[in-house]
């Protein structure tokens, strides 16, 4: 049939044009003009073509309390299930989203989801009054999953924290949908541990001990649960009956194509460098994200005084939303000049370029009992752009990363004789070569890597009620 209807056009169309070309010569000049048309689509547009030729393998509720406008969403939750999307499975999701950033970041997040195939259901974050904000929002999540399950009949609910894991277990009540507790830490003692719940309150110690009880229930009627840290996954196994509890282990991953020190362009690197004033003989220690909860600002100002004593040219970046009133409070109670600090709000976009301003970038985080399930975000991305790390001991697997790879500086308490060993320990670290500090974030951080077991996981839950 084929044959025949190319016979017509050849003889219609073709051989009056052509007529010293026989018709096996022309339609190799035609295959060869489609593929270089073909060629022209961007990677991105190919994809789109070829995703939405693809039949799902299953359709999945992801529901997340984190908002996807907020910067966590963007790097720890979509573009895990982007390559979801792509590798076969209709991503659903719920998440939580507050007023502010939704307004300003809304129409980006419904780009990103449209491209990627993701049906997006945002909900408004309720944030006062304490407790009854999260049952109120708690109410509106069982009710939109419901009326999702109506729609789409899921095969599993991918929950991401304790909050999101209130819904999946109720819809694996109400449907039988079966559900992946992606803990995302041990929530209940984070509370405590972060001084948010205070034991002392009653109504506090009430709740604290109703997600305790959640927890357990959480992880005996999951299809899998999901640990940041090989840690967490330990202590729960140590729990009287939950040896046997099927537990894997997925850190918070780095997108390796996003932060890649050869795909930053050098002049941004030297525009930053003329706006931040910063010199070429500056030796740079920078911080990512956010001073809250669990970073130790304090200490970490300590220790870069202490580094100012035998390197009076250093300057702390800090890449932070945080405000500079704020900080340079931090700084001047630490007795440190002014010139020594700088601070940059910064986009996701902007991070990579920032970050490859230092020679060397710090964390400290509170090391107590619920810190043991975390993945500091910022150690992938800033291992991935080829600086090392300087942190401290007894926060998940950080003690284990470094130890294993190389990969930087374990301080062992914040005492002054610790940060003096720490320091002396630089000049190791300055000198290694920097496919050390990338190759660790490739063995432990990989974005691929995560999606690939979160992969396996999905397919794992398949079927299991």
């Amino acid at each position: 049939m084929f044959l025949n209807a190319y016979n017509l056009f050849y003889s219609a169309f073709l051989s009056p044009f052509f007529p010293v070309f026989n018709k096996s010569t022309i339609i190799i000049i035609m295959i060869i003009n489609t593929l270089i048309i073909f060629t022209d689509f961007s990677k991105k547009s190919y994809l789109c073509i070829l995703k939405n030729s693809m039949k799902p393998t299953a359709t999945v509720l992801y529901i997340s309390y984190d908002g996807m406008t907020d910067p966590l969403g963007q790097s720890q939750v979509l573009p895990y299930l982007t390559k979801l999307s792509e590798k076969g499975f209709k991503i659903v999701l719920v998440s939580f989203e507050k007023q502010e950033r939704f307004i300003t970041t809304k129409s980006l997040i419904e780009k990103l989801c449209e491209e990627a195939g993701i049906v997006w259901n945002p909900l408004k974050y309720t944030k006062k009054p304490p407790i009854l904000s999260t049952l109120w929002d708690v109410f509106k999540l069982k009710r939109i999953i419901l009326k999702l399950h109506q729609q789409y009949h899921f095969s599993h609910t991918h929950c991401r924290s304790h909050i999101a894991t209130i819904g999946g277990a109720y819809l694996r009540h109400k449907a039988g949908v079966p559900f992946i507790f992606d803990m995302r830490g041990f929530y209940a003692d984070e509370r405590v541990d972060g001084g948010i719940w205070k034991l002392s309150n009653p109504l506090f110690k009430m709740v604290y001990r109703y997600f305790k009880t959640k927890e357990k229930e959480f992880l005996k009627n999951a299809a899998v649960t999901i640990s940041l840290t090989e840690a967490g996954k330990k202590i729960i196994h140590g729990w009287e009956g939950f040896d046997q509890t099927p537990i894997e282990v997925i850190p918070c991953c780095a997108d390796l194509d996003h932060f890649n020190r050869n795909r930053v362009n050098i002049n941004q690197v030297m525009d930053w460098k003329k706006k931040l004033r910063i010199n070429p003989d500056d030796f740079v220690v920078s911080y990512l994200g956010s001073l809250g909860t669990w970073y130790l600002g304090n200490e970490m100002f300590r220790f870069f005084k202490q580094l100012l004593i035998s390197r009076p040219n250093a300057k702390f970046l800090l890449i932070t939303p945080d405000s500079q009133a704020m900080i340079a409070e931090i700084a001047k109670s630490n007795h440190i000049p002014s010139t020594s600090i700088v601070v940059q709000k910064a986009t996701r976009s902007e991070v990579p370029a920032l970050l490859l301003l230092s020679d060397i970038s710090l964390f400290f985080i509170k090391p107590v009992f619920s810190k043991q399930a975390s993945s500091p975000v910022k150690m992938g991305e800033i291992l991935a752009m080829g600086i090392p790390v300087i942190a401290n001991v007894g926060v998940g697997d950080v003690d284990s990363i470094v130890n294993d790879t190389r990969c930087g500086i374990l301080i062992k308490s914040f005492s002054s004789k610790s940060f003096d060993q720490g320091i002396d320990s630089i000049p190791e670290f300055l000198n290694a070569d920097k496919s050390v500090f990338v190759n660790a974030a490739k063995k432990y951080y990989s974005l691929e890597n995560g999606v690939e077991s979160y992969y396996q996981v999905y397919h794992k839950v398949q079927g299991n009620p």
